[in-house]
């Protein structure tokens, strides 16, 4: 049987439930803060696979392992890799307290409404999203993607950042509350347990009845009337509907809307869990984006600026719409092709532009698609009866490259 103990944030296991253990297996700092017996072997985890072959042979003969790990070890933890080894029957697993509740606890928060998101041997880049998309975000750090480097990538945001450090060591707990730019000049040294990132604003969420942040939105593809905008120039919502189906906004992703107009799109990609950057040249078009954030409860970066060349100040993304670029639309598809990781959607009224758009996809190496989308709908007529009205015909194009491989979000 391998007992695998939870450490680090709560009370280590004692002489007594060690006792029997002939190896034991963990982390330097774990292993130096509990009695071993004295016939047992010890080995310090470094990598993985030679621990995982000791763990092996002492198993196919029914000798006592112990694995030592931090806080809850089936939470982005070790009892994955034993169980997937060794198989869930042979584990006998003991949880310590997770270092995300331990530290919302020190700051007398809840966090059934958190999104929980690794870092730890991960890009830093889907933390980062996901804590722009979120009011409450616990950051399970590593090396690369620890407080300074999500600071710097915040910087400017309003968040706040609840940087936890040696959780469960008296001597040494640490839990500070911190601006990005604070944390992005500090060094933090590598007792850092855990960094929430939060909108202190929204940090006392309503009563749930589904952990994680937020969830899925009841329905998608909105009504033009649930958005501000001028003269009926909006995405309609037919046309939203399979631009976002192609889009493929999720947790964890930056998304772009250029020329995003009253951002209907963007907002959209926002509620279904992305971080969005909506770009809009005219300036009543960026104050109507931000109205239209605030109305749907969701964070929305609007960066004022004509592409392409705004676009260079931005992270790159892992999907963009492209609603607008005039006679620049070929230009402002080729750069988002270049930059972007999954996809690019295009949206055209005017059928001389589609050659050049698809062109452009083309060049970048996007396996291109598209379809003109033109629909009627129901309109009353006097008398109590019911015509049907056509919309204006629109030409949707999209470009994909080879699927990326995704990073975990816990919700």
């Amino acid at each position: 049987m391998i007992t695998v103990f939870g450490t680090g944030t709560g009370a280590p296991p004692g002489p007594d439930e060690l006792a029997g253990a002939e190896l034991v297996v963990g982390g330097r700092r774990h292993l130096d803060a509990v009695r071993l017996p004295d016939a047992a072997e010890r080995i310090v985890l470094g990598p993985l696979a030679p621990a995982l072959d000791a763990v092996a042979e002492y198993d196919a003969k029914d000798r006592a392992v112990a694995v030592l790990a931090s806080g809850d070890p089936g939470f982005f933890g070790i009892v994955r890799v034993l169980a997937e080894r060794f198989g869930p029957e042979r584990l006998d697993v003991r949880p310590g307290v997770p270092s995300v509740a331990a530290a919302f606890a020190r700051i007398g928060l809840t966090w059934d409404d958190a999104v929980v998101v690794s870092a730890h041997g991960r890009a830093a880049r889907t933390a980062v999203n996901v804590c722009r998309a979120h009011p409450k975000v616990a950051v399970l750090t590593g090396p690369g993607a620890g407080p300074a480097e999500l600071g710097a990538a915040l910087a400017g945001s309003g968040r706040v950042l609840v940087v936890a450090s040696a959780l469960g060591d008296p001597a040494r707990e640490r839990v500070e509350r911190v601006s990005p730019a604070e944390a992005a000049r500090r060094d933090w040294g590598t007792a850092v347990s855990v960094v929430l990132c939060l909108d202190e604003a929204r940090a006392l969420g309503p009563v749930r009845t589904l952990a994680g942040g937020g969830g899925r939105p009841a329905g998608w593809a909105l009504a033009e009337d649930e958005f501000a905008h001028r003269d009926s120039m909006i995405t309609k919502f037919e046309v939203r509907a399979l631009a976002l189906a192609r889009l493929g906004p999720r947790p964890g992703d930056l998304v772009w809307d250029v020329g995003s107009g009253s951002g209907s799109v963007a907002v959209e990609c926002a509620r279904l869990g992305s971080a969005v950057s909506a770009v809009e040249k005219s300036p009543d078009g960026v104050a109507r984006i931000r109205a239209n954030a605030r109305a749907h409860g969701v964070d929305v970066q609007v960066v004022h600026g004509t592409a392409p060349g705004v676009l260079a100040e931005l992270d790159d993304p892992d999907a963009v719409f492209v609603g607008g670029g005039g006679r620049e639309l070929a230009g402002v598809v080729g750069e988002c092709a270049r930059r972007a990781r999954r996809t690019v959607v295009v949206a055209m009224a005017a059928l001389d532009r589609v050659p050049a758009a698809r062109a452009a996809l083309s060049d970048a190496g996007f396996a291109v698609e598209g379809v003109l989308l033109q629909s009627s709908r129901l309109a009353p007529l006097p008398g109590d009866v019911t015509r049907l009205a056509a919309t204006n015909p629109v030409f949707l194009l999209w470009g994909n490259r080879t699927p990326l491989s995704d990073e975990g979000v816990a919700q």
